[in-house]
């Protein structure tokens, strides 16, 4: 399967590397948010090529399930993330990506994730119980213990119940850790956790498409993701190598 979720995270990726730099038309604007066509058109290619490899599965995404979301009968569901950092991309910067994940229906387990930087050319792959890899080359989470040594993700939300969260979250750890970033795309956040690049990723408010892939990258890579549904649905997360000394929280 995970050959498939390959293909297709690499199609899609292609299409928004062409689309980069280019005007793109938006959807629809929010305060902290905005939708591009690209985003429907890039989940319909990896509908197409997931369900065209496997049609007795289903496919759950950020743009809704169209109208061939697949077997609503199915034993194993794809999580999919057209665009994480669409406001990345449309503005001009070059750091987002596609990000595929595979679960099982009933226990929810998640079976592999895929995550594509079509700007970097970088692709993280991991299969429950084979490892996390990036371009085929084995990853594990950063040997950091010290707080004062460790750059931190820490993510802003959209709700303001979230961004006030976020905000304390930086006066606690402003000072503690080396460096803080918000670098506006929740799969490569888990990404660099599962290769070491970064120490922890902390979100209040994030959806299930975009943490699905990375969660099974940090596990495999070493590390620990806690999370939590908030009552909204919404996810708060928690990732790190399971080695520094502070709570994270």
């Amino acid at each position: 399967m995970i050959y498939a979720a390959i293909t297709a995270a690499q199609a899609a990726g292609e299409r928004l590397r062409q689309a980069f730099g280019h005007e793109l038309h938006v959807n629809e604007a929010a305060a902290h948010d905005i939708k591009l066509a690209a985003d429907v058109e890039c989940q319909e290619l990896i509908y197409h090529i997931l369900l065209d490899h496997f049609p007795k599965t289903r496919c759950i995404g950020e743009e809704g399930d169209s109208n061939n979301p697949g077997d609503p009968k199915a034993e194993v569901e794809w999580i999919v993330d057209p665009i994480d950092g669409t406001l990345n991309l449309a503005h001009g910067i070059p750091h987002f990506c596609v990000s595929i994940a595979a679960r099982e229906a009933v226990t929810q387990k998640i079976l592999l994730g895929v995550i594509y930087d079509p700007m970097r050319h970088e692709l993280f792959t991991a299969e429950r119980g084979s490892g996390a890899y990036l371009n085929g080359i084995r990853q594990k989470v950063s040997t950091r213990a010290k707080l004062s040594e460790a750059v931190l993700a820490v993510g802003f939300a959209k709700s303001q119940e979230s961004i006030d969260h976020c905000l304390k979250l930086y006066q606690i750890y402003g000072n503690a850790a080396r460096k803080l970033r918000a670098m506006g795309s929740a799969a490569l956040d888990l990404a660099y956790v599962a290769t070491g690049r970064l120490d922890a990723y902390i979100e209040q408010g994030v959806n299930l498409w975009d943490i699905a892939a990375g969660i099974v990258l940090v596990e495999e890579a070493g590390g620990v993701v806690e999370t939590e549904v908030k009552k909204n649905g919404s996810y708060r997360v928690c990732a790190h190598s399971g080695l520094i000394e502070y709570p994270l929280k």
